[in-house]
């Protein structure tokens, strides 16, 4: 009797179509998501084939190349050895090494839909993804009311710019009282040249730090919001963004001549006068609330209910963290503001630091059902209990003890994070309102402490004051062009740290460089 014959799947096609979900940006690597398909697909074959390939035999074989072709501007084919499909999977491959010069992918992808031009717009990309709801509930109220209104006039001159359900929602979320509007109106016009750097020009600057920020920003969404919200102003936006990781200001607000180089090259612009930034701090103050919103919205979907969020009061408000990375996820005037933050993060602990907080902080807490370790001393008629620690400690609500150990490490980093990144770097000394300093300093520190994080995760704790320290003077040649704008660092350790992690890979359609591409090499 002849032993039975093993059961045998020839594939002769096989296409795989990689989707995109939860953003607007393929991330800093492209190709990078299609070797990771790669390596998963024989994983993915042998599972769908598992019931014919059941009972004994011989392992099975994928004998030709695999080919995937990814569209990016022109046609990539990326060949793959034979492999084998074993019983059990195979062990997680090693983080391929980075091409010496990352592939520019300027061209969309194809299928994707373009960078929205309106609020309409932005919206409707919101809605798509099923974020819209989150992202209004995190929006502040007179935020909200300016652009949900903007949206609804889109609409009315242009009755498909969205569905009939999004408009519906978008309408739901503007009853009650009329608010007064804030001093200024969104940005929508400046006098601001964004081509004043012309294609040709050289410049060096002090730092290649801010331009480091756009692909961790990119990665989230960040980038493609500026363009519908602060429309020309995006230039003014970016210099003070750069301003928030070049050197302190001198006296509080004098500025060093690398440095406003620095800024007005990040930006596009051959100059940024400070009376420019004022202005633009307080006509942009609704815009600044929805992209504080993308950034939150990213970072509350991502947290790890388990993991205690860190609050401490700073500069006339409080700041609110994600204590895995020291991610700032808001920065507002009152507890009541930061409770959305928490809810849409799982109601995690909040550790709440030793610092100057409003009164009755702890208590509006305590009513609003937030579980707090904290060692600030409670006032009287605050509803917390002392913690049986070797250190004063209070407590409310049911807070594991590993909390408590952890506390002063995460102390001391948010203490670390605030006099760097608060106290120290003012953007824009002479603005009146915070708004614009504070969603600088969300943005800032979120690319910042991206960069950490894919750096230095597997070996140290990351947090945003790392990356400030490590590549404050790195120095940068940058060039522009029609179409791109280059950047050019020096060949070293840290060039080489930087384009191993994927953080030197293009930055498409970057708002305030009039959507060219920046581009990073290394001489």
């Amino acid at each position: 009797m002849s032993a039975p014959t093993a059961p045998e799947v020839t594939v002769r096609q096989c296409r795989v179509t990689l989707v995109r979900r939860g953003g607007w940006s393929w991330g800093p690597d492209p190709e990078g998501l299609v070797r990771q398909l790669l390596a998963r697909l024989p994983d993915l074959l042998a599972a769908e084939y598992s019931a014919e390939l059941a009972g004994a035999g011989p392992d099975v074989e994928i004998a030709a190349p695999v080919t995937l072709v990814v569209r990016a501007g022109t046609l990539t084919a990326v060949p793959a050895s034979p492999v084998v499909v074993a019983d059990t999977p195979p062990p997680a491959p090693s983080a391929p090494e980075p091409a010496a010069d990352p592939v520019s992918f300027a061209e969309p992808v194809a299928g994707e839909s373009p960078q929205p031009q309106s609020i309409a717009g932005f919206f409707a990309e919101l809605a798509e993804r099923g974020e819209l709801d989150p992202m209004l509930a995190l929006l502040p109220e007179a935020a909200r009311r300016h652009y949900v209104r903007a949206a609804l006039e889109h609409v009315r001159a242009d009755p498909g710019a969205l569905p009939p359900a999004v408009v519906d929602r978008l309408r739901a979320a503007l009853p009650g009282p009329e608010l007064p509007e804030q001093n200024g109106t969104a940005a929508t016009e400046s006098t601001v040249d964004v081509t004043a750097v012309r294609p040709g020009t050289a410049v060096e600057t002090a730092s290649a730090l801010p331009f480091l920020l756009a692909g961790p920003l990119a990665r989230v969404g960040y980038l493609d919001a500026i363009g519908p919200v602060l429309a020309e102003d995006a230039p003014l936006f970016a210099a003070a963004l750069a301003y928030k990781v070049l050197g302190p200001a001198a006296r509080g607000w004098r500025r060093t001549e690398p440095d406003r180089r620095t800024a007005a090259a990040f930006a596009g612009l051959a100059d940024v006068p400070d009376d420019d930034l004022a202005a633009f701090a307080r006509r942009g103050r609704p815009a600044l609330g929805v992209l504080d919103g993308v950034l939150a919205l990213a970072l509350c979907r991502g947290h790890d209910p388990a993991v205690p969020l860190l609050l401490a009061g700073a500069a006339g408000g409080l700041v609110l963290a994600d204590a895995q990375g020291m991610f700032p996820i808001a920065w507002s005037g009152s507890p009541s503001d930061l409770l959305p933050h928490w809810e849409a993060c799982g109601r995690p602990p909040v550790l709440v630091c030793d610092s100057p907080l409003p009164r009755r902080c702890l208590a509006d807490l305590v009513s609003a059902g937030v579980p707090l370790i904290t060692d600030v001393r409670p006032l009287r008629g605050d509803p917390l209990a002392r913690l049986p620690w070797r250190t004063p400690l209070w407590t409310a609500g049911a807070v594991e003890l590993r909390h408590a150990a952890d506390f002063p490490g995460h102390a001391a980093r948010l203490a670390s994070f605030v006099r760097a990144l608060v106290l120290e770097r003012r953007a824009v000394p002479l603005a009146a309102a915070p708004d614009l300093e504070r969603s600088v300093t969300l943005a800032a520190s979120l690319g910042l402490g991206m960069i950490a994080w894919q750096l230095w995760h597997d070996r140290e704790t990351p947090e945003p004051v790392l990356a400030l320290s490590r590549f404050g003077d790195l120095d940068a040649s940058v060039r522009f062009e029609a179409h791109a704008v280059r950047v050019r660092v020096p060949l070293g350790r840290r060039h080489a740290d930087l384009l191993r992690a994927g953080l030197l890979a293009d930055v498409p359609r970057v708002p305030w460089l009039g959507g060219r591409t920046l581009t990073f090499s290394g001489g």
